[in-house]
């Protein structure tokens, strides 16, 4: 197998690598590809590549139909820079309340002067801020992220409010039971001091579902007077020109944004960081560890875990003389059609796991014969199969 780093990925999940994989400069030969923030949808894929691995959360970079056409399985690595952002939430947090920023930056403009010392207790009450300790904060999003920022919170001695109609079985488990579970986001508007949002970037014509542009001039008015916004998840979830009329009227205290664009890197109000929430030596190495497992997991045994393209599904190991894999379309009778091809040829199915995922689906069979090209020509042959492997 060979895979190819189209980013600078942290070495210590590149040695996860097998002996049997080869690093390559050739993207035309590899059959996976690692990237961080590289633009891919502008680039032609080979035949041969069968996956790629994005070494984080956000896959913006990534054309996920037109891989998904190919056959070819896009991952990424949700939660593995988790705690690398909630502990820059955490610091924004500190930032938007006290006037760190501004106190560092005259300090600078004060240092040759004689007398520093005297002149920093005469000028320091400029800089004066609040406390967050019994402040009300709503994090709208529990996953991997929020749920560690909404914790966070509570040892901070806030008192937390969580948004998430679609929480999972284990950030249910996680989350402390210290934290308000809110059935509306408006119920967070209307009640917080201080708002953080982590969710995906969702288009939906149901307003309960849509998360672009959510925090807007409609949802502004709702919130209270002074009230500090926080969004380390996606840039498009804030309208930025609603949150620079709320910055000029007061109605919006700050707006820490770990996502500065043209508008609001020099917008009166705003905390711009230079998106450093997974920028952290651990994060980079725990989604380059999760993102290698997941690939060669794939290509050594077929499993798909934590795929944005295709739907999760594990047969663990096969124990079993052969496995063949498909990606194929959501159709019906695709399933028929496989059991019929292997029939046709005398071959006994073991095992079969089948999964789906909107448009797309895939299909592990374990066999009790070892696979021939006749079997795999037979199910290429199938309308809607996108891709045939044998694993073994």
């Amino acid at each position: 197998m060979k895979y190819n780093c189209l980013n600078p990925i942290a070495p210590i999940g590149l040695n996860m690598f097998p002996d049997t994989y080869d690093k390559t400069d050739n993207i035309e030969e590899a059959d996976v590809i690692l990237v961080r923030s590289a633009g891919m949808h502008d680039m032609e894929f080979s035949d041969n590549l069968k996956a790629i691995a994005r070494a984080g959360a956000g896959v913006n970079n990534i054309p996920l139909d037109k891989c998904a056409e190919k056959g070819i399985v896009v991952f990424n690595t949700p939660g593995a820079n988790a705690n690398g952002v909630k502990e820059l939430v955490i610091a924004g947090l500190m930032l938007a309340s006290r006037d760190i920023i501004g106190g560092v930056n005259w300090v600078q403009t004060i240092k040759d002067e004689a007398g520093v010392g005297k002149l920093v207790e005469k000028g320091k009450k400029q800089f004066a801020g609040t406390e967050i300790k019994g402040k009300k904060i709503g994090v709208i999003g529990l996953g991997a992220i929020g749920v560690l920022v909404a914790n966070a919170a509570t040892h901070l001695g806030m008192t937390v409010y969580g948004y998430d109609p679609f929480i999972s079985v284990d950030s249910a488990w996680n989350l402390s039971r210290g934290v308000i579970h809110v059935k509306t986001r408006e119920e967070i508007y209307r009640d917080c001091d201080y708002i953080t949002v982590h969710t995906p970037l969702i288009e939906d014509e149901n307003p309960d579902n849509n998360t672009k542009e959510m925090i807007n001039s409609e949802s502004i008015e709702m919130m209270k007077d002074g009230v500090i916004i926080l969004n380390f998840s996606r840039d498009l979830l804030v309208n930025d020109k609603d949150i620079e009329v709320a910055l000029k009227s007061g109605k919006v205290g700050k707006y820490v944004t770990d996502f500065p664009n043209d508008k609001t890197a020099g917008m009166e109000g705003v905390i711009a960081i230079p998106h450093l929430g997974a920028s952290t030596e651990e994060s980079e190495d725990n989604c380059a560890m999760m993102a290698v497992k997941q690939l060669v997991d794939y290509m050594d045994n077929g499993n798909i875990i934590n795929s944005v393209n295709f739907p999760n599904c594990d047969a663990g190991k096969c124990t079993t003389k052969g496995r063949i894999t498909i990606l194929h379309r959501n159709i019906p009778k695709m399933l028929t059609q496989f059991t019929g091809s292997f029939a046709a040829l005398d071959v006994n199915i073991a095992n079969m796991v089948n999964k789906s995922k909107g448009e797309y689906a895939y299909t592990i069979l374990d066999v009790d014969t070892n696979v021939n090209g006749e079997v795999v020509s037979k199910l290429n042959e199938i309308n809607g199969v996108l891709k045939v492997r044998v694993i073994k």
